[in-house]
């Protein structure tokens, strides 16, 4: 059974930074595929990021383009989220998410239902 964990959410003031991490544990095959989803408050969860296990590519939302980096340390099994230029419209659940048998290439990344395991979500505020 793999374990998904995030850190690093708490509340920033507009334009400012956070960077979250998302640690895999429990399992002896990696994560190919390896997601940040964020649900706002009333709204549905969406994807963020994705990055590829094997070579790192990475491919991003239009809503966080060029504002969040999705990164890997393979070596410790976590994956991160940078966020820059934060907007209260970020402000919002995040969670992150494995996906055990394909490349990110190879699956809808943006889909929900194309990961195997969830973390439970860390919050994220940025009062206007």
């Amino acid at each position: 059974q793999l374990q998904v964990a995030e850190s690093g959410g708490g509340s920033v003031q507009v334009g400012g930074s956070l960077r979250l991490s998302c640690v895999a544990s429990g399992y002896t095959y990696v994560s190919r595929c390896m997601g940040w989803f964020r649900q706002a408050p009333g709204k549905a969860r969406g994807a963020l990021a994705s990055i590829s296990y094997v070579d790192g590519t990475t491919y991003y939302a239009d809503s966080v383009k060029g504002r969040f980096t999705i990164s890997q340390d393979s070596a410790k099994n976590t994956v991160y989220l940078q966020m820059d230029s934060l907007k209260p419209e970020d402000t919002g659940m995040y969670y992150c998410a494995a996906h055990l048998l394909a490349e990110c290439d190879r699956i809808s990344w943006e889909r929900e239902h194309e990961y195997h395991y969830w973390g439970q979500g860390t919050q994220v505020t940025v009062p206007s």
